[in-house]
């Protein structure tokens, strides 16, 4: 089919939405290191981690041979009210560039939420629901989970704590009061109000906060309160499973037109959106029945991937979570405080590590500056107000549209436009006044931050 015939939009009916999440590592032959009890360093049992998350969510966390795990009805009829996605050819994006290149975006912010999280934060409460808890606790960075859970939770009448990055509860006050209007209680962290906050607090004074330090806090709020459980955002196995419904709308989608996209680029900080884009992508490789270039694009600020070291780690700075095997700055790290709130994290997915240990996915890190530089840049061109998280996807993009203008290849792109912007304004307005800074770690401050990593044989 020739591409002039490809519309701007591809929508897919509701009957072709997905009925099934998909489980990537079903097609993994080396599977990701399991998660270990801190004390015991022995892999988590389901008794343990149902301490923490509910016990269909931990279910799911440990299956690693279902391929395919239905999607309850309930929750289909949720997405319906903002799925499918669209599926965008950027033709304006192309033309402006002079690039032969074909590019494709999926853009998941057609919700009040505005962003991907949405797609996990209803699954997640809808099995605490079934489970009959009283009610959850979460973390939020730049506060597109936040919203997206006290969305769901207030569909779902179930009560919820956010523990929000305290930078990012300071810039975007906006997003935190679209947590208040659904129902949530949003505490900026660390805070005064658990244990470990106060003693994050006593030995990093004044710091903004991390996604580390949230985590921290969310988990002591759940353990000690009695019908509660915690829930999380991105890095964990189910989060990435819920995630896939990204993914397998936009092979469906570029199926139904014949395109095969060359590169797959997604943001990364934990690694929920770039997990759920590339599964299905991925399991088609690892099957041997397509081959692909993926790239996970992070800021240079927290460069888990590029600088990071594969190792058992701490998920939270108050190391009171399992240890996961991922790429990690070490769990003592404070990222600076960058405006991409949502890859503000220490670590990276244990799925995402394992395949970018394997060479399956490349990495790169990218700047503020020039992050802000392609999502001003895509606005103008796309009428979109991007996210700066899903920003460091557009800027790679772009990168690769123009080195095919070099080259003359004429290749496709597709990249994941996870949410819009317009909670993110503080951060435009310091791009455009010009007192954007690039904050860069130095190798003596990661050192630092590995040689705190827990021992584990």
């Amino acid at each position: 089919m020739e591409n002039k015939t490809i519309p701007y939009k591809i929508y897919l009916k509701e009957e072709e939405m997905p009925t099934h999440y998909y489980n990537v590592r079903a097609d993994m032959k080396k599977k990701p290191a399991p998660l270990l009890n801190p004390g015991t360093l022995q892999p988590m049992t389901a008794e343990e981690l149902e301490h923490v998350f509910c016990k269909e969510l931990v279910k799911q966390e440990l299956d690693e041979t279902t391929p395919y795990i239905p999607i309850p009805e309930k929750i289909r009829n949720f997405y319906k009210m903002y799925r499918p996605s669209p599926l965008v050819r950027a033709y304006e994006l192309e033309r402006k560039l002079g690039t032969p290149a074909h590019i494709y975006y999926k853009f998941e912010g057609n919700n009040t939420s505005g962003s991907h999280k949405l797609n996990s934060a209803i699954a997640q409460a809808y099995y605490a629901k079934e489970q009959g808890l009283k009610g959850l606790t979460t973390e939020t960075g730049a506060g597109q989970w936040g919203t997206a859970l006290s969305m769901a939770c207030a569909y779902l009448d179930l009560p919820l704590h956010v523990y929000m990055v305290k930078v990012s509860y300071e810039q975007k006050p906006f997003r935190r009061e679209v947590m208040r209007t659904y129902g949530a209680q949003v505490t900026p962290s660390p805070s005064n109000t658990t244990n470990v906050g106060r003693k994050i607090l006593e030995e990093f004074p004044g710091t903004t906060g991390s996604l580390g330090c949230a985590i921290s806090e969310a988990v002591e709020d759940a353990v000690t309160h009695e019908g509660y459980r915690y829930v999380l955002g991105s890095v964990l196995n189910q989060v990435l499973l819920h995630q896939s419904i990204i993914g397998l709308e936009t092979k469906t989608a570029m199926d139904k037109y014949g395109i095969k996209p060359d590169i797959i680029i997604g943001c990364a900080g934990g690694g929920s959106n770039l997990g759920g884009l590339i599964s299905p992508f991925m399991g088609a490789q690892l099957r041997g029945e397509a081959k692909y270039r993926f790239i996970a694009v992070e800021p240079a600020s927290c460069p888990s991937l590029t600088r990071g070291k594969y190792a058992y780690d701490f998920a939270d700075t108050g190391k009171v979570c399992p240890l996961a095997k991922m790429y990690t700055l070490g769990s003592g790290f404070i990222p600076s405080a960058n405006h991409a709130g949502g890859l503000r994290y220490h670590g990276m997915s244990p799925v995402v590590s394992e395949l970018y240990d394997q060479g399956l996915i490349e990495a790169r890190s990218v700047e503020q500056t020039s992050v802000f530089e392609a999502a001003e840049y895509f606005a103008k061109v796309e009428g979109i107000l991007p996210a700066p998280e899903s920003s460091h996807a557009i800027r790679v993009a772009i990168d690769e549209a123009l080195k095919c203008k070099e080259t003359g290849e004429q290749k496709t792109i597709l990249f994941g436009l996870t949410g819009t912007g317009y909670f993110d304004l503080v951060a435009y307005e310091k791009f455009n006044n010009g007192e954007m800074c690039d904050y860069i770690p130095s190798d003596e401050d990661i050192a630092a931050s590995l040689a705190k990593l827990p021992k584990v044989e």
